[in-house]
């Protein structure tokens, strides 16, 4: 059995700019997606298999944190 823990990249672009570039497991990864699309509707938010590429990402932020908003 493989107990490999999936891990997907999350990004949030700008045009061709990223503003946002964060990794996790993937259902959680999916999650933040998610929030992120509808917190910044009108930008490109994608979600790839991580593949060894996202040494330079980050991890997700406090789930708390996903729905502030600018004051």
């Amino acid at each position: 059995m493989d107990n490999t823990v999936r891990r997907s990249r999350v990004r949030v672009w700008f045009g061709e700019h990223v503003i946002a570039d964060y990794c996790a497991e993937t259902l959680l990864a999916e999650r933040y997606a998610q929030a992120m699309a509808r917190r910044f509707a009108g930008l490109r938010v994608t979600n790839e298999p991580l593949n060894g590429d996202g040494l330079t990402s980050r991890p997700l932020p406090d789930e708390r944190l996903w729905g502030l908003g600018p004051q």
